[in-house]
């Protein structure tokens, strides 16, 4: 990353144990050529492909499996999002999202009982189903099998999104998202469902929580 990036990024990162005084060593390398390790790895490669002006491969897997298996990588992801928000004038918290999926090719080493067939699409897979903000950033993601409906995924998505976004009032979604989900939806004091018709590119439906409308202030 470039040094303006990193002088963004810096601040954002959690504070290592050993720093906070809870014991620990120092890591052996820089947080800065970790991370740069880790997004190569994400748009290139694989762990042991690590080309060799990166810290040893290992030594960035063990880095980023102990951030993740202490929900760190949210945690600075939730930080960065919420500072890009503020930059673009918004508030850090969204009140307003998009929900959608996509189904995507396995590769052959993905087990069969993690995959599935979308016969909308012909794709043999998982899908990624995600709720982002009206910028286009994440807010919740859930990966199933690329069988599994978008309507079934959706309760589980939504459970996230408003679990982890206090904010969150109204979640935008294509006409495939009604029918069970709208059931599923009105019964919950957390969530009651309002649709449009599909008929039209404009058309929308949409989810709101607590009861809430979907007129008054602009969503953000």
């Amino acid at each position: 990353m470039t040094d303006a990036e990193w002088a963004v990024v810096r601040p954002l990162l959690p504070v290592p144990g050993w720093l906070r005084g809870r014991g620990g060593q120092p890591e052996a390398y820089r947080h800065r050529a970790i991370l740069d390790a880790v997004r190569y790895l994400v748009d290139n490669g694989k762990w042991r492909a690590m080309p060799p002006d990166f810290p040893p491969w290992d030594q960035v897997y063990a880095f980023f499996r102990r951030w993740r298996d202490h929900v760190l990588v949210r945690e600075f992801h939730d930080r960065l999002r919420g500072r890009v928000r503020e930059k673009a004038g918004q508030d850090a918290e969204p009140t307003a999202g998009v929900i959608d999926s996509q189904s995507i090719k396995a590769d052959a080493v993905v087990g069969a009982d993690s995959r599935g067939f979308d016969g909308g699409k012909l794709i043999n897979g998982r899908k990624r189903h995600v709720v982002i903000d009206t910028l286009g950033l994440l807010l919740g993601v859930v990966v199933t099998s690329a069988d599994i409906g978008d309507r079934a995924a959706a309760k589980a998505l939504l459970a996230q999104a408003s679990e982890a976004h206090y904010r969150l009032k109204l979640a935008w979604a294509d006409g495939g998202y009604t029918g069970s989900l709208v059931e599923h939806c009105l019964p919950r004091s957390a969530w009651s469902w309002r649709s449009s018709s599909a008929a039209t590119t404009r058309a929308v439906s949409w989810c709101c929580p607590s009861g809430g409308s979907s007129s008054g202030s602009s969503p953000t």
